[in-house]
């Protein structure tokens, strides 16, 4: 009995041996392959090379009489077609927290008020003038003719005041606006303002 032991655990060590060889000979060019297959997914790639091997090792004779190599690489995208079909097959997995994902945020009452503290103490800093045009136009939704009419002032200078009071209030908010932003801001307080 200690012979077939003896026997068997040679017999291992020799298949051990040339799998190790198999490994070092293949593996490099089967992940390359895989890899390529994968649309470069690392992981998935090694299970798969892992998976081609283990399979030569338990199927094939390791005997060396014959190449391995394109037995190997059928088998090894063999496995590619098969995992994208069973993927495709099957529902998506959902791991009960992509739902949160799909929900808009919500502002609750404890933001607003934030925002109106900040807002509040923002608007203190302007002029009276900017915080007026400010006022009339943003807060009331007057046009600019109107607003001119309740300032008594030419719409000209009310659209003058909104431009410069929106980027003061920008900078006392902590607002960096880059060049092509200021841009914006200048062409949005002219032509997107309430109507002249």
């Amino acid at each position: 009995m200690s012979l077939t032991m003896i026997g068997s655990a040679g017999a291992d060590a020799e298949r051990e041996r040339v799998m190790r060889t198999l490994y070092v000979d293949h593996a490099r060019d089967l992940h390359t392959y895989v890899l390529r297959l994968l649309g470069g997914d690392q992981h998935r790639a090694e299970d798969v090379v892992q998976e081609t091997l283990l399979r030569c090792w338990r199927t094939q004779s390791l005997d060396g009489t014959q190449s391995l190599r394109p037995w190997l690489f059928r088998v090894a995208r063999n496995l590619v077609i098969d995992e994208y079909r069973l993927r495709m097959a099957r529902p998506q997995e959902v791991d009960g927290s992509a739902w949160l994902d799909d929900l808009p945020p919500k502002r609750d009452d404890v933001d607003l008020l934030l925002s109106s503290i900040i807002l509040r103490r923002a608007l203190k800093e302007l002029s009276p003038d900017h915080r007026e045009v400010l006022y009339q136009t943003y807060y009331t939704g007057r046009s600019t003719r109107e607003a001119a009419l309740v300032l008594g002032i030419p719409a000209g200078t009310v659209k003058s005041r909104l431009y410069h009071a929106v980027r003061a209030l920008r900078v006392v908010l902590g607002v960096v606006e880059t060049p092509f932003e200021a841009v914006d801001v200048k062409a949005r307080a002219l032509w997107h303002s309430p109507a002249a």
